[in-house]
């Protein structure tokens, strides 16, 4: 694979996560299949822009969104930058491609009153997977943190004294995140309970029921099957209950700075999403209560 030598610079040089290293090689090898097939080259030093356009044409016409295309892009991006800083090529082909306009979306949130409606009145079972599932929404809308942070979370990662979770991010970056004394107190109960009832599990914090690190097909499961007894939100992910947090979180009056530390945003434009939806609720209740509305 012409590639392979920038996948192993990613995995073993810039310790990306194995979940980047699947989207850059999958990126990578749809890109170099469409050229052997469309101009039967598979060498990255042929590669002109003329032939990027075309890939990209293929996609608009297999209906990829402009979204993603503008991921496999970065990917294609970030190989031909990694080949200069190599000297095995002179210039970027990607330089004369403009990248897909996406159309703006406001980020779809759980209102309050079916978070509440979910962790006040929704039954979960006593036993371990109930404590478990209960558990890991109440994680998720305290935190906003991401599925592969949430999996990841160990015993040693809660601290106590100073009521905070440490979890790593993406570019496994860490990040401390304080919790209120309630779920402080729900994480040790669940602690006590899984040590009383499984045997070593590397003090993962959220467990199978086999005893086993929890992943995140099942997180995802879990979360598709409560929220769809509460919300009528189309999409029913992990990643809703991150929009939801932060959502609230504005809308109360937090700062949207520290929002974006709390989330782990490595830029402010990522964190600005939420600020839309706010926006359009003042905006709503503006045009019910004006008396010229």
């Amino acid at each position: 694979m012409p590639y392979q030598s920038f996948i192993n610079y990613l995995s073993f040089e810039k310790r990306a996560s194995a979940h980047t290293i699947t989207a850059y090689k999958k990126d990578l090898e749809q890109f170099f299949q469409y050229l052997q097939k469309q101009y039967q080259i598979q060498e990255p030093q042929q590669v002109q822009h003329t032939f990027i356009r075309s890939w990209m044409a293929h996609l608009m016409e297999s209906r990829i969104s402009a979204k993603a295309i503008n991921r496999k892009l970065s990917s294609l991006r970030s190989f031909f930058t990694y080949l200069i800083k190599q000297g095995k090529i002179d210039k970027n082909p990607l330089s004369k491609i403009i990248a897909p306009k996406i159309p703006k979306r406001l980020p779809v949130f759980v209102p309050k009153k079916s978070i509440d409606e979910l962790l006040d009145n929704v039954h979960f079972s006593d036993d371990f997977t109930g404590k478990r599932d209960k558990l890991i929404f109440e994680i998720f809308y305290h935190t906003g943190i991401r599925v592969s942070e949430l999996v990841n979370i160990k015993h040693t990662d809660i601290d106590e004294d100073n009521k905070t979770i440490k979890v790593l991010g993406k570019r496994n970056k860490e990040r401390i995140i304080p919790i209120q004394q309630s779920l402080l107190e729900k994480i040790n109960d669940f602690i006590k309970y899984t040590k009383s009832n499984f045997k070593a599990t590397d003090n993962y914090l959220l467990l199978t029921n086999k005893g086993k690190k929890i992943y995140p097909r099942l997180v995802y499961s879990i979360v598709n099957t409560y929220l769809s007894r509460v919300a009528t939100v189309t999409q029913k992910s992990p990643h809703i209950l991150r929009h939801t947090f932060a959502t609230h979180m504005l809308e109360n009056g937090a700062d949207i700075n520290a929002i974006k530390e709390l989330l782990g945003h490595s830029s402010l434009s990522a964190t600005q999403i939420y600020t839309h939806n706010t926006i359009e609720k003042l905006k709503n209740v503006y045009d019910k209560a004006h008396p010229r509305g």
